[in-house]
């Protein structure tokens, strides 16, 4: 009998030791954690202008083998190292914030969002910032991967004509994606919206 309960203990360890390491790596990131990143070179620049924020790209992370990978969406959404999203950033320059109701993201919600996510690997990113799942930009990926485990919005979500689209910089770039026909109803998420998402610390 004592025997059945070493083994017992032993195997419960393992899988609570286990789950800790799903969870956190040695850098202190978790899973489901929001990294934001700056870059004001191109696209950038604009998104900056429009939205009022110096944040202009997004990604989350998963803990993959006991290390830090972020899901985000460029051309292709893409998977990257921590390290190596980092050094997208103008001077390494991120924030990471997480949900502050961590008991949301059970093993099972955490599964969830990383099936998702790994399944529109290679999607071609959405220079339209269009709402349809058929491409992706960086903030719409990470905003619908949480809206669709959780039923949560990590950001409110705006239309185009809710920015500021009265800069030269802004203007050029929507001329060049839309022409004369500027989608100004279509709802959007920015990463300055997901930053200041109360739902998030």
């Amino acid at each position: 009998m004592r025997k059945l309960i070493v083994i017992y203990c032993g195997l419960l360890f393992f899988v609570l030791l286990s789950g800790f390491i799903l969870h956190r790596s040695n850098t202190g990131l978790k899973n489901g954690d929001i990294v934001f990143i700056v870059n004001a070179g191109g696209q950038g620049k604009a998104v900056q202008l429009a939205t009022k924020s110096k944040f202009t790209h997004v990604g989350i992370v998963f803990i993959e083998n006991g290390k830090p990978m972020v899901y985000h969406a460029i051309e292709p959404v893409s998977k990257d190292s921590f390290d190596d999203f980092i050094a997208m950033s103008t001077n390494k320059q991120y924030v990471v914030k997480r949900l502050k109701d961590q008991t949301l993201l059970t093993p099972v919600v955490i599964n969830k969002m990383l099936e998702q996510a790994k399944k529109q690997l290679g999607m071609h990113y959405d220079i339209g910032f269009n709402w349809s799942d058929d491409e992706l930009y960086c903030s719409e990926y990470i905003w619908k991967l949480y809206n669709k485990a959780l039923n949560l919005e990590v950001g409110k979500l705006r239309p185009l004509k809710d920015f500021d689209l009265s800069h030269p910089a802004v203007k050029e770039i929507m001329e060049e994606r839309y022409g004369t026909k500027i989608p100004y109803e279509e709802k959007m998420i920015s990463p300055g919206d997901m930053y200041s998402s109360d739902l998030l610390e």
